[in-house]
């Protein structure tokens, strides 16, 4: 997984999930500035209520 896919999914979905949401907090150690820039920024849609926690589901 990479954030940005990651982000390009959350944000054309709205949803991100609490996997997702784990492999961030796993792997941020070695994210590059640009990488924490996208993961600082999927945290400012989540608190402003952009993107939503939940499941996608399948179609």
């Amino acid at each position: 997984m990479e954030i940005g896919t990651l982000f390009l999914k959350s944000n054309s979905t709205g949803i991100i999930t609490f996997s997702e949401l784990d492999w961030i907090t796993t792997h941020q150690s070695n994210f590059t500035r640009l990488e924490e820039a996208i993961a600082i920024k999927l945290g400012r849609k989540l608190d402003a209520g952009s993107i939503n926690i939940g499941f996608r589901l399948k179609s």
